[in-house]
């Protein structure tokens, strides 16, 4: 799969580490349900440390995304729910460092809870995947 950024003319540079437009080239599509900090047990990693359960959920993602045969750069879109939107630095340096300067387009909104008090951040995705 190959995927194409653009910025269009009249439209804001992104600033974080998303693109505004990704075109997906010929693939087929994967939906990633929201994946949270739960680890395999049902224990939440880096209680209260954003960038901690960023690179944990980021991760799952990686993985879900390798099960369907193809890699983190096939990624093409991140919803991102979080419980405090102060949290965003932690989340968009966290993504520099995992996805590097291949950004998937991406939306983040705040919520007033997730499913269990100690998660800071819920995220789906999709990929495309040749």
């Amino acid at each position: 799969m190959a995927k194409t950024a653009l910025n269009p003319n009249g439209l804001p540079v992104p600033r974080g580490s998303y693109s505004l437009v990704n075109i997906a080239h010929p693939g087929r599509m994967v939906f990633i349900a929201g994946q949270t900090a739960s680890d395999h047990d049902g224990k939440v990693v880096g209680v209260g440390d954003a960038r901690a359960q960023t690179r944990f959920i980021l991760g799952k993602i990686q993985r879900a995304v390798e099960a369907a045969g193809g890699t983190i750069n096939d990624v093409v879109a991140l919803n991102v729910f979080t419980t405090d939107v102060r949290h965003h630095r932690d989340v968009n340096e966290t993504r520099r460092e995992v996805l590097g300067s291949n950004f998937p387009t991406s939306t983040m909104v705040q919520v007033v809870a997730l499913a269990r008090p100690e998660l800071l951040l819920e995220i789906n995705a999709v990929a495309v995947i040749s």
